[in-house]
């Protein structure tokens, strides 16, 4: 039994909606496992903006500091885009993982078999599914490098400049080789080293971090051919680590493999158990408050939490099953409604099951099929 403190940041869009499914999830899972959830809501993004007159908030980065983990929603919009650079809402997640030391991100991107028909790939591509852990570099590279606007003979120069450390390339790879490790032991390094000084620096570090791991394959890759790959052969990849701006294209990437961007978690670690988790998917203005966002990638950040901040391992797959099952049920959400699952009859006819949900509606049924899993917790009175 455990009782735990999660910082939730809903932020903009649909990320309120997706963020109260995931807290919906995992309060029912602690119901059933005996733990305790306490959650704790801070201002970050756009809505901060319009609250506070700043993205980021100093009393949100002292809320997270004194909670356990972070759960957030998504930020940013149009309706601050107008801002400069340092005032908009996309800065408060590049405030948040400066601030508390995040560096590496995990972004898995599986296929879900049920999902197989929202793949825009081939069948005989896919083959028997699809499963890539990306590792980000998150706290260096060209987003936290020096930049600025200056005059020249043809006018204003705008420019970001890519930078990395060895100390910061050693550890996203050690990251990366860890989780390799419990997985099919392959690691490709994505760079773009024919062209870019600071990627020859990070093929370098990320080759001699390998000698550390004799068991684990290292191929490198630039990135052009890894974005390339990753359509043709999707496959060939286990764990892929990458710098800070390949890394948030190629996942995009990945996402889409998947069937949808609503899909997928993410993770963003520091040194020890502390993270911030969060769907890939961006507020999506378009859709906000009409029920109709995707929870899933919310819910599965949320499983992800479990794992890596809490080191509850039982109860993650418990929300990851409970996904699987109700996405093999037929169920969808608006994104992915044209995924059917194909229903064969005993006269051997088939015919198409396709249950289309709001956000609120596939949260709970994604609940309701945790507790229906796993009654056997929900009836021990022990903890």
């Amino acid at each position: 039994m455990g009782s735990f403190k999660v910082a939730v940041i809903e932020g903009d869009g649909i990320g309120p909606e997706v963020c109260r499914a995931a807290c919906e999830v995992l309060e029912k899972t602690g119901e059933i496992f005996g733990h305790e959830f306490e959650f704790n809501k801070a201002l970050a993004g756009g809505i901060a903006i319009d609250e506070t007159g700043e993205c980021l908030p100093e009393a949100t980065v002292n809320l997270c500091r004194a909670s356990d983990s972070i759960l957030l929603g998504a930020v940013g919009g149009p309706k601050w885009d107008d801002l400069s650079g340092e005032a908009r809402p996309e800065t408060a997640l590049l405030g948040l993982r400066e601030e508390l030391g995040l560096y590496a991100n995990l972004r898995p991107a599986t296929i879900h078999m049920a999902l197989k028909n929202a793949c825009p790939l081939k069948e005989e591509i896919i083959g028997d599914g699809i499963d890539i852990l990306i590792v980000r570099e998150l706290t260096g590279g060209i987003y936290f490098g020096e930049k600025g606007w200056k005059g020249s003979k043809n006018g204003m120069k705008a420019y970001d400049v890519e930078s990395y450390s060895e100390a910061e390339v050693k550890r996203i790879a050690i990251r990366a080789f860890d989780s390799a490790m419990n997985r099919q032991k392959r690691v490709v390094s994505v760079d773009k080293a024919n062209v870019m000084e600071s990627s020859r620096l990070w093929r370098r570090v990320v080759t001699e971090v390998s000698h550390d791991y004799p068991e684990v394959e290292l191929t490198h890759m630039y990135v052009d051919n890894a974005a390339m790959q990753l359509i043709k052969d999707p496959r060939q990849f286990d764990v892929m680590v990458t710098s800070n701006i390949f890394g948030d294209i190629l996942s995009d990437e990945a996402s889409m493999i998947t069937g949808s961007i609503g899909l997928l978690p993410s993770a963003s670690l520091g040194e020890g158990n502390f993270g911030m988790y969060e769907p890939i998917h961006g507020s999506a203005p378009d859709i906000a408050g009409q029920n109709t966002a995707n929870p899933i990638a919310a819910i599965l950040s949320s499983a992800m939490m479990l794992r890596h901040s809490f080191g509850l391992i039982e109860e993650a797959r418990c929300i990851e099953n409970a996904v699987t099952k109700v996405l093999e049920s037929g169920y969808r959400t608006y994104d992915i409604k044209d995924s059917y699952k194909i229903i064969k009859s005993e006269e051997g006819r088939e015919s198409v099951s396709s249950m289309i949900m709001g956000c609120k509606e596939m949260g709970s049924l994604i609940t309701n099929m945790i507790q229906a899993e796993n009654k056997v917790f929900a009836n021990n009175t022990s903890f």
